[in-house]
Order: structure tokens, then sequence, then C-alpha cells
């Protein structure tokens, strides 16, 4: 059995073919904007494939919310029907995930060379996972475990108000508010969350997000402090995350931000801050915070839901 396998994001999309053991093929990426539609997308992709090899399912994270057969991405100007695709691409059936359904269900899958812990902890075996990444915007997932499958419990976290845990944060979050109205951890937690938190913390002009990297990079005092508040409020998201789910399987930081910074990571207050719940400060301490250093998670978290779905 053999599936199609897309992460459809907002700027880039990565396609492969999935076979049985989560063994992945025939890897691609494109840029979203070459194509007028997915249909468009997907279709060039099936037919870069030898036709012995073209599979007739399809398993697709998408970064939207997922409700009924109607999908519009936020991100990108793209709508469509899934019942609609499948026919369009002569697909037997085509399910459609949330993206961080696909990175949660990759989880159970990622060995110790997929992940680098922060921290202390120890993860319980079958208790319930979190994730939640940083990227173009801040996605989050939960991961249960029932009559002995894991099942992805997905939503739109990362648009919750952002709360702050000190007077610096509650300036930033304040200046948040004038400017957005509100203040979500999405708008503080993201790649365009990162050169905002410089602007509200040293004024000037809002940079782009790869110049606030830039300056990351070339060691600029401004920069690493909106790196390390950056990392502070991502730690209070994925302790908030923690205590929803008692999360004891993990918590894993996703995205696209945090694993270019992982020396900055390591000596920040990450996860000081995380344990940082008062009463609950034990209760934290137990869980084990770890980075998704893997390639291509969701790919994976996709071949292992298509996989455990043919078997049920």
């Amino acid at each position: 059995m053999r599936w199609l396998v897309a992460d459809i994001g907002g700027t880039n999309s990565r396609c492969a073919v999935a076979s049985a053991g989560g063994v992945l093929q025939h890897i691609e990426g494109f840029r979203n904007r070459d194509f007028p539609g997915l249909d468009r997308l997907l279709g060039a992709y099936l037919g870069m494939l030898p036709p012995s090899e073209r599979p007739d399912e399809a398993v697709l994270a998408i970064a939207a919310p997922i409700q009924g057969d109607e999908v519009r991405m936020i991100n990108i100007n793209w709508s469509f029907s899934v019942s609609e695709l499948a026919r369009a691409l002569s697909l037997r059936r085509v399910t459609p995930l949330n993206d961080f359904a696909a990175q949660a269900y990759a989880l159970p899958v990622l060995g110790p060379a997929d992940l680098l812990q922060i921290g202390g902890g120890t993860e319980v075996a079958g208790a319930p996972k979190v994730v939640l990444g940083p990227g173009t915007g801040l996605g989050a997932a939960g991961l249960v475990q029932v009559g002995g499958r894991w099942h992805a419990i997905t939503g739109e976290g990362g648009h919750v108000t952002m709360a702050p845990s000190d007077e610096r944060e509650a300036r930033i979050i304040a200046l948040g508010r004038e400017r957005f109205g509100h203040c979500s951890a999405e708008r503080l937690i993201s790649g365009a969350g990162l050169a905002f938190l410089y602007l509200a913390l040293h004024g000037g002009e809002l940079l782009k997000p790869d110049e606030v990297g830039a300056r990351i990079v070339a060691g600029e005092t401004a920069a690493l402090e909106a790196l390390e508040v950056f990392f502070q409020l991502l730690a209070t998201a994925a302790s908030n995350l923690a205590l929803t789910f008692a999360a004891f399987g993990g918590v894993y930081i996703g995205g696209g931000i945090t694993p270019r910074y992982l020396e900055q990571l390591k000596t920040s207050g990450f996860r000081s801050r995380f344990e940082d719940k008062g009463r609950y400060r034990p209760f934290l301490a137990g869980i084990p915070t770890r980075v998704i250093t893997a390639d291509q998670p969701a790919l994976r978290g996709l071949a292992a839901f298509a996989e455990a779905d043919s078997q049920s």
C-alpha cells in the first residue's frame, strides 16, 4: 500500500510517497506561488512519479482549520473541496488533517536522534503528549492514546490570548494590544512575532524576521534579548499546554524557528520559565521538553497516521 503524503503550508509544500513502515520516497518541495491551486500542485507532483509507484490514496497536512469538505487556507488564497480534489487527482480517497495533527502523529515514531531535550523530566509511556511550533504562525496540538492507538487533538491554540509573566512582558503585550487589538500568542511567538519583540524592546522601524535572524547570528545584544524574551514566552505557552493535557508524555517544540537557535535555547530561561507555575512547579518539573530536530516530521507523522488508519 502506498499513500501520497503532503505537508501544505502557506508558502511552501512538501510531497512524498509513503509505504508501510513509514518509508518515504520521492520527497519533493514546491513553492505554492508557482501554482494557482492545490490541485495543480499535487497534480504536478503525481505526474513526476513512475506509473507503477503512483498511490491511490492521499493524506494531507493543511495549514488551516479542517471543518467538513470545504477547506479554506489561512496564509494563501487557496480553497478546495476535499471530494472534488480526490476526483480531480483520480485518488480513491483524500484525508485532510490540520498541519499540527501531522506533527503530533510523528511524536511516537521519533527517536532520540530526532530530538534534543532541554532540562529535566522523564517521559511516562502512553501518557499524553503536546507539540507546538513557531514558524510563520504558531501551531499546537495534543496527542492522546485511546484503545492502544494515538489520536491527535487539534485546534487553533496559537490564537489564545497571551498573558504576561513580568512587567517587561506586560509592556510588550500592551503594545501588542495597541497595534493588533488582540494580542494572541501567535502575535509574539512566530517569525513576525520575533520581529515585533525586537521593535517593542528597542524601538525603531519594524524589521523583517530574517533581518532579526541575521542580527541574532551576528551576536547583536538587542537581537539576543528579543530572542530570550521569545523563548520565555514560548515556555509560557508550552507549560500552559502541558498543564491542560497533563502531558507527562512530553512537550515537543517543532516549527522552523527554534531549531535554528539551539545553542541560545540551551542557555536561555526557557526551562526555568516552563517550570515557573507556583504550586505546580513539581508537576511541570517531571515533564520533559524536547526540540524536534528531525527532517520532515510532518511527512513522517502523515505516514504513521495513514498506516494506522489503513489497519483500523
